[in-house]
């Protein structure tokens, strides 16, 4: 599953993330969502959120064995 619903995101829920300084690689980043960012329902890059590492980056993926 993508990340450009904020409905199908959880906080608890494992996802992958790309940040700011990854876009151009693609470079996807594992961890737990902390915290989501982003106000509105639906973003076409993916949903801002927080990992619980501190790391902020755009959903690319949602983890569906591992939701929160």
């Amino acid at each position: 599953m993508d990340g450009t619903k904020r409905a199908d995101i959880q906080i608890g829920a494992t996802v992958m993330v790309v940040q700011k300084q990854d876009q151009r690689s693609g470079k996807l980043t594992e961890g737990k969502v902390k915290k989501i960012l982003t106000n509105s329902a639906v973003h076409h890059r993916g949903i801002k959120v927080m990992l619980e590492n501190g790391v902020v980056g755009r959903v690319h993926q949602i983890d569906e064995n591992k939701k929160g």
